[in-house]
């Protein structure tokens, strides 16, 4: 074919466009494909035992069994999707599991609404039997208060000592770590000693391990600097303990209005991650603390305000790609009983159906909450109560679950099609569309909400190309056999 430009004249032009390329690739390495966890739940570090995740898990499940002892109890107070289908005869969780059993697929087609009740609440019993915390975080910031030095001191050490019996003993969560205070001129100090006590003490007592998936959690950041401070510590750290250069990881709150725009009016979030230099994991959203910055009432602060969906949608469009993983907030209203009985007393029929309405709102509006996080693909939140845990996954599973037939049917399909633009019903999927429906499945695995042989089954994919977590590597692969 006839050509006007040379290898030679267009080598300057390709020499600049590849290293901003490499630069771009660089900044923006995409998805790590790492397992995300679903929540984190924060407790005060005074209040942390080893054992503290079994312990919520079982509290969890006595909340469960005291105010929804059956799946459509459950999905009424939650208002589940089809839960207006639900007679009262289906209170009998034992007659729906076997009808289930015998014909999972028939009973989901026959009864959709009571097939999602059922396998939630049967999933969510089973999560928190199994690993009813995915994240904890050690609080020494407003879940633990100001107290005297001589005191944060002595719960920094004993904290690190149960983090490390935990380590010993199997009982820690997936994913663990502590929250410090800010790095304000107030504060740096304080909030460096405690850090410095706990993983000094943490090292000493595990032979100088740490954790898996431990981070350190720097709230209320409003400048770079206060990032790059917490990154040298971590660099001292780790020449002086012999851990490996970068083992230390850290995760911002963005809880200040500076922390979205900063003093000249940009983005502040890229500023931040690049002040953590390549230590950043995650940034998570801090509802109340931003809203108060944003002079708004508190009547008002809730985690579906417009202020917050602004703020989240801006870590959104500054952090996508970079593979830091983003938070949404908390509810700040518990799922807790409005009358307790004396000792040796009872409480009332009126005051037992009280409590059960107390505590069915804050479930439903939890639920609430959680959906429309997810909805707008923040697949992390926070937790603050065991009594939150069973709302946490249930709202989770019903996300997976309500679409897992469309998107099996939709990514095997283009699947088989290698990638081509495919039409499944009315919905049209492009090659972009590919990596979204697998991390769908990712998603779904690693929470729980589907097992990693109903993805396998589902999806058309073999375990392998599921763990791989490309859809790119997936098809390339398959073009070869």
């Amino acid at each position: 074919m006839q050509t006007t430009l040379t290898s030679e004249k267009t080598r300057e032009v390709s020499a600049r466009l590849g290293a901003a390329n490499r630069e771009f690739a660089a900044r923006y390495p995409g998805e790590s494909f790492r397992r995300q966890p679903v929540h984190t739940v924060y407790g005060g570090a005074h209040l942390f035992k080893s054992d503290t995740t079994p312990r919520l898990g079982a509290l969890a499940l006595r909340a469960l069994e005291t105010y929804a002892p059956n799946f459509a109890v459950f999905a009424r107070a939650l208002q589940l999707p089809g839960h207006e289908e639900l007679p009262d005869s289906v209170a009998d969780d034992s007659a729906v599991r076997a009808a289930v059993e015998r014909d999972e697929a028939g009973f989901r087609r026959e009864h959709p609404g009571v097939w999602l009740a059922h396998k939630t609440y049967a999933r969510v019993v089973e999560k928190l039997r199994r690993e009813p915390v995915e994240d904890f975080r050690i609080d020494f910031e407003d879940g633990y208060g100001n107290r005297a030095d001589a005191e944060e001191d002595g719960h920094a050490a004993s904290a690190a000592a149960e983090v490390a019996r935990g380590m010993e003993a199997g009982t820690l969560p997936p994913f663990i770590g502590i929250r410090i205070k800010p790095f304000t001129e107030e504060l740096y100090a304080r909030s460096s000693r405690t850090l410095d006590i706990f993983i000094s003490s943490l090292l000493a007592e595990a032979g100088g391990r740490l954790p898996e998936n431990f981070v350190v959690t720097l709230p209320k950041v409003t400048i770079p600097e206060q990032v790059s401070a917490l990154a040298d510590l971590f660099d001292l750290f780790e020449q002086e303990s012999g851990l490996a250069a970068g083992s230390l990881k850290l995760e911002l709150m963005v809880e200040t209005t500076q922390s979205i725009i900063d003093h000249r009016g940009r983005c502040a979030l890229p500023s931040f991650v690049e002040a953590a230099r390549g230590r950043c994991t995650a940034a998570h959203f801090g509802t109340y603390d931003y809203t108060a910055s944003c002079q708004i009432t508190a009547a008002h602060q809730h985690m579906t305000h417009p202020a917050c969906d602004y703020a989240r949608h801006a870590m959104q469009v500054s952090l996508g790609g970079t593979g830091v993983w983003l938070s949404d907030g908390a509810t700040n209203i518990m799922p807790v009983p409005v009358h307790r009985a004396s000792e040796g007393g009872a409480l009332t029929e009126e005051q037992e159906e009280e409590n059960r309405r107390a505590v069915g709102r804050a479930w439903r509006l939890h639920y609430e909450h959680i959906q429309h996080s997810l909805t707008n693909a923040f697949y992390q939140g926070w937790d603050l109560h065991p009594a939150q845990l069973p709302t946490r996954y249930a709202a989770v599973y019903t996300f997976f679950l309500e679409s897992l037939g469309p998107a099996s049917e939709r990514l095997s399909n283009f699947v088989e099609k290698a990638a081509r633009a495919t039409l499944v019903g009315d919905v049209f999927d492009d090659a972009a569309t590919g990596q979204g429906l697998l991390n769908y499945f990712l998603r779904a695995t690693n929470c729980g909400a589907i097992t990693e042989e109903e993805a396998v089954r589902l999806s058309g994919l073999t375990v392998e190309e599921l763990r791989s977590g490309s859809f790119v590597k997936i098809l390339k692969n398959r073009r070869h056999i």
